[in-house]
């Protein structure tokens, strides 16, 4: 009795006191256990919705980044453009000889069957109806309306654009037209007889009454269409200047009345 006592003792002593510690982790632990296993996947969850938004973040100042020095290059380009034009609009002689105003493109307003655009440059300044207008080393077109201070101009792809010129000897007329944006122009009626290739230079042929003055470049030669049997043919031109990127031209002071 004595000795069960003692064990009792000994067993509420130590082990129960132990066994109480040991029960205590073994029910706390599952708990602890569970919890952890349950947290550590939301951890990383928050942890990978921090993280995103991190990455979305430096995303779109990349994007910002990237967007301002796309368009520094962009007006980079632009400049030397524009700085292209203004030299290049000076280099047809003709066109220096009888005077030229240059003039800034305000407003493009091309469709399938018109192109024009705008300039700032008008009656105020010197600017009359019909005169031609050059730029980029070629002929572009001529005005057709003035106000004050701006003008419109009909590009030569226009559909209602006609252009009396010239190849070769100088001696063979032609009609180039305009056959709307992003077309090449046409001539057509060309006499079997002429000598024309391709790469050949159309300029305009200044006959008396004609809408433009004599020996300024339209277009070269792309491609001849011959008929079999046909004492004619007709040819495509693309034109001697950019029609789809003017900034600046230059107006020839020069009246079709004169």
């Amino acid at each position: 009795m004595v000795g069960t006592l003692i064990i009792v003792t000994v067993y509420v002593t130590g082990g129960v006191v132990a066994g109480a510690k040991s029960a205590a982790h073994a029910v706390v632990f599952p708990f602890s256990w569970a919890a952890d296993f349950v947290a550590r996947p939301v951890g990383h969850l928050v942890a990978g919705m921090v993280n995103y938004s991190d990455i979305e973040a430096q995303n779109k100042q990349l994007r910002y980044l990237l967007g301002r020095e796309t368009l520094r290059a962009d007006q980079n380009a632009l400049a030397a453009q524009q700085l292209r034009q203004l030299s290049q609009a000076l280099h047809v002689p003709v066109a220096a000889a009888l005077g030229t105003l240059i003039a800034q493109v305000t407003m493009i307003s091309p469709t399938n069957f018109s192109a024009t655009v705008t300039i700032d440059k008008g009656q105020d300044e010197g600017v009359m109806d019909g005169m031609p207008v050059v730029a980029d080393g070629g002929l572009v077109g001529r005005i057709i309306a003035t106000s004050t201070h701006t003008s419109t101009l009909r590009l030569l792809n226009d559909t209602g654009s006609v252009v009396g010129a010239t190849f070769g000897n100088g001696q063979t007329p032609v009609l180039i037209s305009g056959q709307g944006l992003n077309n090449p122009l046409s001539v057509t009626g060309i006499p079997d007889t002429a000598s024309v290739g391709v790469g050949s230079l159309l300029s305009t042929d200044g006959l008396q009454g004609g809408l433009f003055p004599a020996g300024l470049p339209v277009g070269r030669v792309t491609k001849l269409l011959v008929n079999p049997g046909a004492s004619t043919y007709s040819v495509t031109l693309t034109p001697t200047a950019n029609l789809n990127n003017l900034a600046y031209v230059d107006v020839v002071l020069w009246e079709p009345s004169t």
